[in-house]
């Protein structure tokens, strides 16, 4: 398989993943199941909404199963523990604490693959406009970003790999 459809996390993520898929299928299809057979039980399915709800829920469930198998069968696990990658690098895995050029603001983010991304958290992905732009980069170096918000001039202040 190409690696372009490969989902790059951590293995933490993955084992998050197989544990929510676990449950789907277990306890919640369990839950379900028993919704719709207690709808049914309430008579005439065409005017039965607890039927139609049973039903919907039932559709999003195995939805979300079918979603979480494509994850993880084409999951391909990262880490910065590349040898050839000096530790001081901007890489997968890094935390990075930047400084906005033109307005002095200072962030730190983790960049992290792309199915562990969270911009709210300060977790963004390496194949964001700004994970892409500090990949590479080292402490004290100036990127330039162009971004969807426009052009972004930061210099990388501290750079640490675990």
């Amino acid at each position: 398989m190409p690696d372009s459809s490969r989902f790059k996390m951590s293995q933490e993520r993955l084992d998050a993943l197989k544990d929510e898929l676990y449950y789907l299928e277990t306890v919640r299809e369990k839950e379900v199941a028993e919704q719709i057979k207690e709808a049914r039980s309430f008579g005439d399915l065409s005017e039965n909404s607890e039927y139609d709800e049973a039903k919907t829920e039932q559709g999003k469930l195995y939805s979300k199963i079918a979603e979480l198998k494509v994850l993880i069968e084409n999951a391909e696990i990262v880490s910065n523990n590349d040898e050839n990658v000096p530790k001081d690098t901007v890489t997968l895995g890094s935390i990075v604490r930047v400084r906005d050029v033109e307005d002095g603001f200072e962030e730190t983010y983790e960049i992290v693959g792309s199915q562990e991304a969270n911009p709210r958290e300060g977790r963004i992905s390496d194949d964001s406009p700004v994970g892409r732009g500090l990949k590479g980069h080292k402490a004290g170096d100036t990127v330039i970003i162009s971004a969807p918000a426009g052009e972004l001039k930061f210099q990388i202040i501290s750079v640490e790999n675990k």
